[in-house]
């Protein structure tokens, strides 16, 4: 029994289509020091932290009792360099 023609379906699917597909562009990658960067910079918040309920006087800013400014410019430090390594590429 010969075999009936079958339609390229895949063909039929490209016919119809209004606009093409366009590949996005490639990113190029990250710099060297970009990713050193943003982790020393979220080591440098911990550090920062630690520093200031260990030993405050070490820290510029802050007397003799640990200060909420360390505590702030730490998480600080911390958060910029979390949302920095979501752009690494």
């Amino acid at each position: 029994m010969p075999k009936s023609r079958s339609r390229n379906r895949a063909a039929e699917k490209r016919r119809y289509q209004l606009e093409p597909t366009k590949k996005a562009p490639r990113q190029k990658p990250s710099p060297r020091w970009y990713a050193p960067l943003v982790l020393g910079l979220m080591g440098l918040g911990v550090i920062l932290i630690v520093l200031n309920y260990i030993w405050p006087k070490v820290v510029p800013f802050t007397s003799d009792q640990t200060s909420p400014v360390a505590l702030f410019i730490g998480l600080g430090l911390i958060a910029v360099g979390f949302l920095g390594t979501t752009r690494i590429r």
